[in-house]
C-alpha cells in the first residue's frame, strides 16, 4: 500500500489528465510543484497530499466528498481552504474579486498548514507569471480573467500579508520577490 502523498499524486494525476495551464504547459506539473515547494517547510505526508490535490475540486470533475473519502477529514479541510467558489453559472471575469475577497477571507484566518499550501500554489503561480512577463510583458496579464495588473497585485500583496508567519522561509522570499519584479513597474 503506497502513502497517503503517492496515492494523491496518482489521483491527481487521472482527475488532471489532458488539462492544460494558461502557458500552454502540462497542468499536473503545478500541484506537483506545489508539493514540492510545500516539501520544504514540512515533511507532513497529509499536507503534501492536499498541496497535490488542491486544484482538483476546483478544476475538475473531483468532489469534497470524493476528496474526503479517498484521503480523510484533514486533506478534505485543506483542500477546501484552497478551493474557490468559481460561480459556473457567471462570467468568470465578473466575479473574479468576489472570489478572491473570499478567498483571502478563509486565509486570513487559517492554521499555518493552509498557509504552506497557498504559499506553494501562489509561488508556482507566480513563478509561471514571471517566466511569461519576461518575454512578453504586460500582454500576460490578457490572459487572466482580471486583466488590471494592479488588481493582480492587491491580490498577490495581500496574499504575502496574510502568510507572514512563514517569512522565514524561502520560498517566501522568491515570492516576495517574484512580486515585485512583476509588478513593480505597474504597481509600485
Amino acid at each position: 500500500m503506497s502513502n497517503i502523498f503517492e496515492k494523491a499524486v496518482a489521483f491527481a494525476m487521472k482527475a488532471h489528465e489532458g488539462q492544460k495551464r494558461k502557458d500552454g504547459g502540462v497542468y499536473i506539473l503545478h500541484p506537483l510543484e506545489d508539493a514540492t515547494i510545500v516539501g520544504t517547510m514540512t515533511n507532513d505526508l497529509e499536507v503534501l497530499a492536499a498541496a497535490v490535490l488542491h486544484d482538483t475540486v476546483e478544476d475538475t470533475p473531483v468532489t469534497a466528498q470524493d476528496i474526503f473519502e479517498n484521503f480523510g477529514e484533514r486533506v478534505a479541510k485543506l483542500v477546501a481552504h484552497e478551493t474557490e467558489d468559481k460561480r459556473p453559472d457567471l462570467p468568470p471575469n465578473e466575479t473574479w474579486k468576489i472570489r478572491k475577497e473570499e478567498s483571502l477571507a478563509v486565509l486570513k484566518s487559517s492554521d499555518i498548514e493552509t498557509k504552506m499550501l497557498w504559499l506553494g500554489d501562489k509561488l508556482s503561480n507566480m513563478r509561471s507569471l514571471a517566466r511569461d512577463y519576461d518575454k512578453i510583458g504586460d500582454e500576460v496579464f490578457d490572459r487572466f480573467n482580471e486583466k488590471n495588473p494592479k488588481e493582480q497585485y492587491w491580490y498577490h500583496s495581500t496574499i504575502l500579508k496574510y502568510i507572514s508567519e512563514l517569512s522565514d522561509y524561502p520560498a517566501y522570499k522568491e515570492y516576495e520577490k517574484l512580486i515585485n519584479h512583476v509588478f513593480n513597474k505597474e504597481c509600485k
